[in-house]
């Protein structure tokens, strides 16, 4: 929850995949594919009794060797965020502002960061530089704060059109932006739900709607919606109804983006955070030791989360090393939800 007051080798028995045995049942149907397909090359019989077309490519040691495989990049370097421009929303404080940590300390040097209060996203900004500079002195980071309303398509369109007359490109966005409140669902204010539907909600897919629309053009990029673990499981003992139902949408909703969007390489995945140590999460739980001691004894992992635990999935998910990754739901809660 953004909390805030939120793999034997088989045995060589002939019984299972001996070379003797009849060909496996799956292989058999596979082999009547072929047949029903009316392909009439000849097949050459495989060491598990399976046939396989001529033109079919069998991956072996020498393709993993040769320098013409996919790894003429190395792997470390697929994870850096070096030449990437990024866009971070809800970037004044918390995670969001963590999450632009992580990307320059990945090597990003241009980043816009997004916040509906203008003079504290952009002391973010300056604060993030100034931060960065004193370990490397030599470092150029051209790192800008915008004043941005996600929950206003119009704000969030007139945003983008600044972004992109500043840094003429966007590779990987992350909606962050979102609010939390506890109120009891038969007393929950219909103008604040509206408000949390706009900002969790809408506040995710018109930011999510105007990066694909730079990000398609250009070839593709990454964008990670911030979910939260209350899109799969009911968090108790606080009361929270709608924000659960609007980051379950956020969820659906880059799944179905992801889909969308996936033939022209735009990948969007959800990244959903279990109970993070916030400054505002802190200061509530330090109000209240009987919830600080309910949440981490629903935690498996027996503590919350730290904001800098998502930095690993953050870069991840939005870097080349998840090239192949798009549509899928990574949870970073200790293991709330696997019990």
């Amino acid at each position: 929850m953004q909390a805030s007051i939120h793999i034997p080798t088989g045995s060589s028995s002939s019984k299972t995949f001996g070379i003797h045995n009849s060909t496996p049942r799956s292989f058999r149907s596979y082999n009547k594919l072929l047949v029903q397909s009316g392909s009439t090359q000849k097949r050459s019989q495989s060491s598990v009794g399976t046939s396989r077309s001529e033109t079919e490519h069998i991956v072996t040691q020498e393709d993993r060797e040769s320098p013409q495989s996919s790894r003429q990049v190395k792997l470390p370097e697929r994870f850096s965020m070096k030449n990437k421009t990024c866009l971070v929303t809800g970037a004044a404080r918390g995670l969001g502002f963590e999450f632009c940590r992580a990307f320059v300390e990945m090597g990003c040097t241009s980043l816009s960061m997004l916040d509906m209060q203008e003079s504290a996203v952009r002391k973010a900004a300056g604060d993030i530089v100034a931060g960065y500079k004193k370990q490397h002195p030599e470092a150029n980071l051209d790192i800008v704060g915008f004043g941005c309303n996600v929950a206003s398509e119009t704000s969030v369109q007139e945003t983008f059109e600044k972004i992109n007359k500043h840094f003429g490109r966007l590779d990987a966005m992350v909606a962050s932006a979102g609010i939390v409140e506890n109120y009891a669902a038969l007393d929950y204010p219909d103008k604040r739900a509206r408000l949390l539907f706009d900002v969790n909600y809408h506040g995710a897919f018109y930011t999510a709607r105007e990066a694909a629309k730079y990000m398609i053009p250009q070839g593709g990029g990454s964008i990670l919606l911030i979910s939260s673990m209350s899109a799969d499981v009911v968090n108790v003992p606080q009361p929270q109804a709608p924000y659960n139902a609007s980051k379950a949408a956020v969820k659906q909703l880059a799944k179905s983006l992801a889909v969308e969007w996936a033939a022209k390489n735009v990948r969007v995945n959800t990244l959903s955070p279990g109970y993070m140590q916030t400054r505002l999460t802190r200061h509530v739980l330090e109000q209240d030791s009987d919830l600080n001691r309910e949440w981490k004894t629903l935690t498996p992992m027996g503590r919350l989360g730290e904001p800098d635990d998502l930095d690993g999935a953050v870069v991840f998910l939005s870097s080349d090393a998840a090239r192949y990754i798009t549509g899928i739901e990574l949870l970073v809660d200790g293991g709330y939800c696997a019990v």
